[in-house]
């Protein structure tokens, strides 16, 4: 895998945002993979994932101190500016001396902040799909980025879907591609 973690970090946030930035006017309330999510809601998800890090690993914060105020409509009236401030907030929290040693106290128990990154980071690129998916644009992902989130969900697959987070992994044929691999683990046909 080519790149330190903060450099897959900071390529998948790219991604996402190059993606916020192609959701034309119309297309915040058009549906995405996420059955239950409108893009804008999507985002809104993709936005408020970053808007957790500092607080977690900067603060020192647990879930339960941060409370619910981090939820609700996180994107106001300009949500390419609210995902670039997000997503620069992440990138200078996980980017701070030392960082990626600390331990985070997650809703799931403590862990460390180099695996919520990694887990972060495999959950943008997912997204960055679903939102291309979404709005019609190119839905090719970069192939460092997919062999990352790759290596990185395969450990625990079976556990997104009994979570609730993700539909259940799909049956993809011999030979298949990284992309599709991926996202059938995910639950998406590619």
């Amino acid at each position: 895998m080519p790149g330190t973690l903060l450099d897959q970090h900071a390529a998948a946030l790219r991604l996402f945002g190059e993606r916020v930035r192609a959701v034309a006017d119309g297309r915040w309330g058009a549906p995405t993979p996420c059955t239950e999510w409108t893009v804008r809601d999507l985002v809104n998800h993709v936005t408020g994932e970053q808007l957790w890090v500092p607080p977690l690993l900067t603060e020192g914060r647990t879930v339960e101190e941060v409370g619910d105020g981090l939820s609700g409509d996180l994107l106001g009236r300009d949500p390419a500016g609210a995902w670039e401030r997000a997503a620069a907030a992440a990138r200078a929290a996980f980017g701070a001396p030392g960082a990626l040693e600390r331990t985070v106290r997650l809703s799931y128990g403590p862990t460390g902040a180099a695996a919520y990154c990694a887990e972060l980071t495999a959950d943008c690129v997912v997204h960055a799909w679903d939102l291309a998916r979404a709005v019609g644009a190119d839905d090719r992902l970069p192939d460092g980025l997919v062999e990352f989130a790759l290596k990185e969900v395969m450990p625990y697959a079976d556990g997104l879907a009994a979570s609730g987070m993700y539909d259940a992994p799909l049956e993809v044929a011999d030979g298949a591609d990284a992309q599709t691999r991926l996202l059938a683990l995910v639950g998406r046909r590619g």
